[in-house]
């Protein structure tokens, strides 16, 4: 393995563009050539140049596999630049990608999937599953079984490797004190923090409901919900009905992670599935005890009632019982804290991760 293509057409910010931008700059550090396919008015595409690191504009649709033009394109495209290794993230990029990068002769094609869910059994993905992808990596043991769950009839079990993601270590800098002022300004009591889309995947409803119950037994705390979505005006009037304006905070999109997380007390996740909570690591990072539930990929994160909760979904009652345990004892909130923060070192490490990916496809190269 020596020329490496990180394949990204997508065109917003999300988990599975961070992970490819973060694995390249880990890989381009270790001396592998490495170019990003993006489409040059992606967020990655502009990271990526302020990175330095060579870029390959392209742009596709879930249906480029069949457009012979844009096919012809990306295999001149692999052959031109000598590609040995391309690694995917999305369905979108991974039926026009894999299929011309086996006609290319790329020889590790490889697919980092993020998605716990099920993955349909049509006839293309059958064929790339098979016939074109020679490894797959998933980001949690769940997000392993839902790719098996359909697909488990035409690749062995063994050809899904899972490597979880990693956080920079610059993450775990404690010198670096900034905090929300938003926060330090508003909040009152317990802060309490959650970060995601306002999405009925995430869940920030039940939150909302636990915020109820944490009132209704006069504890004195601040939730803030940090995040944008379509369900802002919604969880706004569950806000307001509840009379809990001065209580829960929508604080809308917040750039700096780092600072929201040193700015709480105590995470919580209210989400009902998750490919891998990579917001669970950034919170145990800076060493805040988590509460969450106990779906998919979070019990393989959280050590549970060593780092934190997990509740019954969607039990908020004991969401909220679990919540006011660590309210109410501040040296479980440091105990936990500390131990998150022990765990994310020893198990969710940018460079240790990337490393493992490249060794892998070392490994298994044929």
């Amino acid at each position: 393995m020596k020329n490496v293509c990180f394949f990204n057409s997508i065109k917003f910010w999300g988990g599975g563009e961070k992970l490819h931008l973060e694995n390249a700059i880990e890989f381009k550090k270790n001396d592998y050539n490495v170019i990003i396919l993006s489409d040059p008015k992606s967020p990655l595409w502009e990271k990526a140049k302020a990175e330095n690191i060579q870029t390959f504009p392209f742009s596709i649709s879930n249906n480029s596999f069949v457009n012979p033009i844009k096919m012809s394109r990306l295999i001149s495209f692999y052959k031109d630049n000598k590609i040995d290794t391309v690694i995917f993230s999305s369905s979108q990029d991974l039926k026009a990608g894999s299929i011309s990068a086996k006609k290319a002769g790329v020889k590790n094609i490889v697919y980092l999937r993020g998605l716990s869910v099920p993955i349909k059994a049509s006839i293309v993905n059958k064929y790339i599953f098979k016939s074109c992808l020679t490894h797959i990596i998933s980001n949690s043991e769940d997000t392993k079984r839902n790719i098996l769950v359909n697909l488990g009839k035409y690749i062995n079990a063994d050809k899904v490797k899972t490597i979880y993601h990693g956080i920079d270590t610059e993450q775990l800098n404690e010198e670096n004190n900034g905090r929300i002022i938003e926060i330090e300004e508003k909040g009152h009591g317990i802060i309490l923090g959650n970060a995601g889309r306002l999405t009925v995947q995430k869940g920030q409803d039940n939150l909302i409901e636990v915020a109820k119950k944490l009132k209704d037994k006069n504890i004195d705390f601040t939730l803030f919900l940090a995040g944008t979505g379509e369900l802002k005006e919604e969880l706004q009037k569950r806000i307001d009905d509840y009379g809990l304006q001065n209580d829960v905070i929508l604080l809308g999109f917040v750039d700096d992670v780092e600072s929201f997380m040193r700015s709480i007390d105590i995470f919580l996740l209210s989400s009902i599935w998750e490919g891998f909570g990579f917001v669970i690591v950034e919170a145990m990072a800076k060493s805040k005890p988590v509460v969450a539930f106990d779906i998919t990929s979070n019990p393989e994160i959280i050590a549970a009632n060593e780092t934190g909760f997990l509740a019954d979904y969607p039990n908020v009652d004991m969401f909220a019982d679990l919540v006011t345990q660590l309210i109410k004892d501040k040296d479980l909130r440091l105990s936990m804290g500390t131990n998150g923060r022990n765990r994310v070192k020893e198990k969710f490490i940018l460079t240790d991760r990337a490393k493992e990916v490249a060794d892998y496809i070392v490994s298994t190269e044929k």
